[in-house]
């Protein structure tokens, strides 16, 4: 793996930040670990980072996710694997990921009638984390490699 930096190496007290950022996010205990690693997966690949999907969905896959469920994450607005919460959330993490300011309102109307306003605040926390990791795991990564971070 060629790396034009690591933030792990050349910011250590950033990198610890950040990760100490993922670990609360993953104990908060407000959001079930397999809607987590979903979103994850699902911004990871709006995001084109190839490591972050290869690892989201191992996370997924050892949270219980079924293989199925996990390879329709990609066309999640098609298919009827998943439940009307997750739908939500994949749509709030879609509209904060892809900054659809016009939708802002309406994903939330609908995060609000599955999930409490900490869970809401969790799951925003979540969106914007896995982007962090996202858009370090590009920045570092020489292409045509492996991106190599833990998130």
């Amino acid at each position: 793996m060629a790396f034009r930096f690591t933030v792990a190496a050349d910011a250590p007290s950033l990198y610890a930040t950040m990760s100490a950022t993922t670990k609360a996010i993953r104990g908060g205990g407000g959001l079930p670990a397999g809607l987590i690693h979903l979103i994850d997966l699902r911004v990871s690949q709006i995001n084109g980072c190839a490591y972050c999907i290869d690892m989201h969905g191992k996370e997924a896959r050892h949270a219980g996710q079924s293989e199925e469920r996990i390879a329709a994450v990609a066309a999640w607005e098609r298919s009827d694997l998943f439940l009307p919460d997750e739908r939500a959330a994949f749509a709030w993490a879609e509209t904060l990921t892809r900054n659809r300011h016009d939708g802002i309102d309406g994903a939330h109307r609908e995060l609000q009638r599955h999930f409490s306003a900490g869970q809401i605040a969790q799951l925003t926390v979540v969106v914007a984390q896995i982007n962090a990791w996202n858009r370090v795991g590009i920045a570092q990564h020489v292409e045509g490699t492996a991106v190599g971070m833990a998130a």
